[in-house]
């Protein structure tokens, strides 16, 4: 019985140390490969315009692609998305696409907001209401829109006290409706 009892407790000893060197080894591996958030949210917010309105319901994209991750948003909720971004997540998804909902606003083409800014009066308002920080200017000083960061939620346009903000097609030319002079001809 000595030697059957040293034996047994040897191999016991060994199948532990296998089990502690396979522990060590899958936690290693789940922190080496491990993936950040859900695979699926981010493919869904990929789609998304990014444009972070609401009008979805939610208060930006990454919101509402988690809540249709989880089954607890449908995907016709975009406006800026548009129709195309309702097909796009019906292929991703492997659902039937819908019609746009109608009840979270009307498909409109890729705008931008414009500040006319001989109005601008420096209130701030219209910086803390961008999502996207797409504004500059300072208290008291006229503002600007940085354009190429301006996503068209039209989030900055009812705080304006007043009203100097408007929304333009994102790809209208720059008109600067100059005065002809007929003394100076251009």
């Amino acid at each position: 019985m000595g030697m059957t009892a040293l034996a047994l407790t040897g191999a016991l000893l060994m199948l532990l140390g296998i089990v502690a060197l396979c522990g060590l080894l899958l936690g290693y591996f789940a922190q080496k490969y491990k993936i950040e958030g859900d695979p699926l949210v981010e493919k869904i917010d990929a789609i998304l315009p990014q444009t972070q309105c609401g009008q979805c319901g939610f208060p930006g994209c990454k919101p509402y692609a988690q809540a249709i991750a989880k089954g607890e948003a449908d995907i016709n909720q975009c406006p800026p998305g548009g129709q195309e971004g309702v097909e796009k997540l019906a292929e991703l998804l492997g659902v039937e696409p819908k019609p746009l909902n109608a009840d979270n606003g009307a498909e409109t083409p890729p705008q931008v907001a414009f500040i006319i800014e001989d109005w601008c009066i420096g209130c701030t308002k219209c910086i803390k209401a961008c999502p996207v920080d797409a504004i500059l200017g300072s208290n008291q000083k006229m503002h600007t829109i940085i354009s190429d960061e301006c996503t068209g939620c039209r989030l900055c346009v009812d705080p304006c006290p007043v009203n100097c903000i408007i929304m333009k097609p994102r790809d209208q030319k720059w008109n600067w409706d100059k005065p002809q002079d007929p003394n100076h001809p251009t």
